[in-house]
C-alpha cells in the first residue's frame, strides 16, 4: 500500500491556521488595532466599507517599517517581540505571536504601505492567498497603512457564515471601544462607509468612558484607584442609579488588554450587593497591573482569555477596590436622626404607631380599598349596585399582551351551551393559586398543575408569531415620547431589530447617533416602563443560548416572550387565571413552552389513590 499521508501545501495551511485567528471582520479590526498601539503610534484611524466585508483598513502614525521588515511581517511565526522562550512570561505588548498579518493574508488581499521617519520612501506590498503580488518603493506618509479587501474570497464556504452588516458591525464597534478604552492618551477614530462613527481625541481615561459611553456617565462616575505590592487597580464604575439592563458597558483590562471574565465580574457583582438590583448591571472599566509574570495570556488565539497564576487574590483585590471606592464616595450614606433635635420631636417619633391604632386603621374600609391589589378603583358594593360587575365582565381580548385582570370566562346565555374551560374540566370549578406561581385547575379525571410563567410564554410566543405573519400586536402611542440612549454596539442591534419590533408594537425610531425616540409600546408594557422593557430585551437577546442557532427571528420572537411574560411571585386574580388558562389551551402547541419547558403536569386522581393506598 502507498503511504497516505502528506504534507498540506502552504496556502491551505495558512487558511486552516487563519480561522483560528480570523474569525470575522472584527477578528482583523482587534489585530490592526493592536499592530497600531505597538508601534508607538498617536493617531490611529479605522475605516471599513461593508462592515469589513469589502473593506478593513487601518492608518497610524507610528514608527513605521523598513523594506524587510514589512515583508518579513507577513510571514508565519514572524514577530519582532520574542526572542526566547522567557519573553512569553514578560509580556507588555498586544500582539506577540507573529500569526495576525500572516492569518489576514490568507483569507483577504492585502495592501500595505509603510515607512519610517529615517527613511525617503516607504514600501508598498499587495498579497492575496498568501502570495506577494507586487512589492515596490512608494511615496508615503510616516506610519503604516493595512487594508484588508474581501475578507474570505478564496473561502466563499467562511464568507458564507458571516452575519448580516448590521450584526458585524456591532462586533467591529466592540472591538474598536476596547481597545480605544485602553488607551486614551491615543487619538482613534471609526469611520464607516464614508460616515464616522466615532472621534475619540486624546484626554484622561474619564474623558474617554464619557465619549464612548455616553454624556449621562459624566457625572456619575467613580474612581477606583488601589496600589498593592502585588497588584494595582485603577479605573471607574458607575454610581448604583445608573446601572442598566443590559450588561454592555462592563470593561475589564489586564496590562491594558481587554479580558473576558466571568469570575471578576462576579467580584465587581458582589461589591454592588444591595445596591442594585438583582437583574440589573452596573458599568465600568477597571484596569489590573500585575507582574506578567504572575499570568498567561497566550491560552486562546483571541488573548481575551487569560489564567492567572493565583486567581483568588485577584478576585479580592478587585472586589475590595470597588467596595472601598464606593463606600469612600458615600453611596450608601447612614442616615443618623440622633443628631437633629428637631427630628426628635415630630409626632412620628414623639407619638409612635400603636398597634391598638394599626388594628383600628386596618379595619376602615378605605384601608382595605387601597390595599387590594389592583383594587385603587373599587366602589364599595350597595343593594342598588348590585348588578355593578357586569359592567367588567367583556370577552378575553386577544391583542392583550399581558393577563388582563378584566379577562373573564364567557358566562352561559340561555339556549346557549358554553364552551368548557377545558376538556373535562367544569367552568364553575374554583381555581387556586399556589405559591404565587401554580395554577391548580381540578377536572374530571384529577387536576392539572399550571405554570403561570411557562403558560403565558407558549401564549404571547404564539401571539407574537401571529403578529410577524401579519396580525400586527396593537400599538399604545405615548404622551410623553422617551428618549433611549445607547452605547454604539447596542444602538446597531436594536436598528437591527426594528422592523421586527415595529409588528410587535413597538414605534421606536432612530433619533441620530446611538439615539431613538420611542413614539409608541405594546399594550401591556406600563407607561413609564419603556426604556427598562427595550434594554432588558436587548440583555436578553445578546446573551440568547449560543447552543442552538437560531434565525434572528426566532431569537427576537423568545427573547421578547421570556422577557414580558408574567413572573412567578405574581398574584392573579380568579379571572386572571381563567383568561390565562383559556389563552393557553387555545394554542397550537399548549403543553411546552418555545424553549421546550412544561406549561404544566396532570396528576391523575386513580394515580393519587394509589399513593394514599385507595
Amino acid at each position: 500500500m502507498s503511504d497516505i499521508i502528506q504534507l498540506l501545501p502552504d496556502h491551505i495551511a495558512n487558511q486552516i491556521a487563519a480561522g483560528e485567528v480570523i474569525q470575522r471582520p472584527a477578528s482583523a479590526v482587534k489585530e490592526l488595532l493592536e499592530n497600531a498601539v505597538d508601534a508607538g503610534a498617536g493617531d490611529i484611524r479605522l475605516i471599513v466599507n461593508d462592515a469589513g466585508k469589502a473593506l478593513v483598513q487601518v492608518i497610524d502614525n507610528g514608527k513605521g517599517m523598513s523594506e524587510t521588515d514589512a515583508r518579513m511581517s507577513f510571514e508565519r511565526h514572524a514577530t519582532s517581540k520574542i526572542r526566547s522562550i522567557d519573553d512569553l512570561f514578560h509580556i507588555r505588548t498586544m500582539g506577540f505571536r507573529g500569526e495576525a498579518l500572516a492569518s489576514i493574508a490568507a483569507v483577504a488581499q492585502v495592501e500595505l504601505k509603510s515607512k519610517r521617519a529615517e527613511d525617503e520612501a516607504g514600501t508598498l506590498i499587495e498579497i492575496d492567498n498568501s502570495v506577494v503580488r507586487r512589492q515596490e518603493p512608494v511615496a508615503a506618509v510616516n506610519g503604516t497603512s493595512i487594508a484588508m479587501k474581501n475578507l474570505f474570497f478564496n473561502v466563499p464556504a467562511r464568507r458564507n457564515f458571516l452575519k448580516s452588516n448590521a450584526a458585524e458591525m456591532r462586533h467591529i464597534s466592540d472591538e474598536f471601544i476596547r481597545v480605544a478604552l485602553a488607551f486614551p492618551h491615543i487619538f482613534f477614530s471609526l469611520t464607516a462607509n464614508g460616515q464616522e462613527v466615532f472621534h475619540l481625541e486624546k484626554g484622561s481615561l474619564k474623558q474617554r468612558i464619557v465619549q464612548v459611553c455616553g454624556n449621562p456617565y459624566a457625572s456619575k462616575l467613580v474612581s477606583v484607584q488601589e496600589q498593592t505590592d502585588y497588584l494595582n487597580i485603577t479605573g471607574f464604575v458607575g454610581k448604583p442609579e445608573t446601572a442598566k439592563k443590559t450588561r454592555g458597558d462592563q470593561y475589564f483590562f489586564v496590562n491594558n488588554r481587554f479580558i473576558k471574565s466571568a469570575y471578576l465580574n462576579h467580584a465587581v457583582m458582589g461589591a454592588f450587593d444591595e445596591m442594585i438590583a438583582k437583574d440589573s448591571f452596573p458599568m465600568y472599566a477597571l484596569f489590573i497591573e500585575l507582574d506578567p509574570a504572575q499570568l498567561d495570556v497566550n491560552v486562546h488565539p483571541t488573548k481575551q482569555e487569560i489564567k492567572f497564576e493565583d486567581e483568588k487574590i485577584v478576585y479580592a483585590f478587585v472586589q475590595s477596590a470597588v467596595k472601598h471606592a464606593l463606600a469612600q464616595f458615600s453611596i450608601t450614606p447612614t442616615l443618623d436622626f440622633d443628631l437633629d433635635a428637631s427630628i426628635q420631636r415630630l409626632d412620628a417619633v414623639s407619638n409612635p404607631f400603636t398597634a391598638e391604632k394599626k388594628n383600628s386603621a386596618a379595619s376602615s374600609s378605605l384601608y382595605q380599598t387601597f390595599t387590594q391589589k389592583n383594587q385603587a378603583h373599587l366602589i364599595e358594593r350597595r343593594s342598588n349596585l348590585s348588578n355593578w360587575k357586569d359592567f367588567y365582565e367583556a370577552a378575553p381580548s386577544a391583542d392583550s399582551g399581558t393577563v388582563s385582570q378584566y379577562q373573564t370566562v364567557p358566562t352561559e346565555q340561555p339556549g346557549q351551551q358554553s364552551a368548557p374551560l377545558l376538556p373535562d374540566i367544569p367552568a364553575t370549578v374554583a381555581l387556586l393559586q399556589c405559591h404565587n406561581s401554580y395554577i391548580i385547575v381540578p377536572n374530571d379525571r384529577g387536576y392539572l398543575l399550571v405554570n403561570q410563567q411557562n403558560a403565558h410564554e407558549r401564549v404571547l410566543y404564539e401571539r407574537f408569531i401571529a403578529a410577524l405573519d401579519g396580525q400586527t400586536i396593537p400599538s399604545q402611542q405615548s404622551l410623553f415620547p422617551v428618549t433611549l440612549e445607547l452605547n454604539a454596539p447596542d444602538a446597531a442591534l436594536l436598528g437591527e431589530l426594528l422592523p421586527e419590533l415595529q409588528l410587535l408594537g413597538f414605534g421606536i425610531e432612530s433619533f441620530g447617533g446611538n439615539s431613538f425616540i420611542i413614539r409608541g409600546t405594546p399594550a401591556d408594557v406600563v407607561a413609564g416602563n419603556e426604556q427598562h422593557t427595550l434594554e432588558k430585551m436587548l440583555e436578553q437577546y445578546k446573551h440568547f443560548s449560543s447552543d442552538l442557532k437560531f434565525s434572528k427571528r426566532e431569537k427576537l420572537l423568545r427573547t421578547m416572550a421570556g422577557q414580558q411574560s408574567i413572573k412567578g411571585g405574581k398574584v392573579l386574580t380568579d379571572t386572571e387565571m381563567r383568561g390565562l388558562i383559556n389563552d393557553l389551551f387555545a394554542c397550537t402547541v399548549p403543553n411546552t413552552t418555545a424553549n421546550g419547558k412544561p406549561t404544566y403536569l396532570e396528576f391523575r386522581k386513580e394515580e393519587l389513590d394509589k399513593m394514599f393506598g385507595r
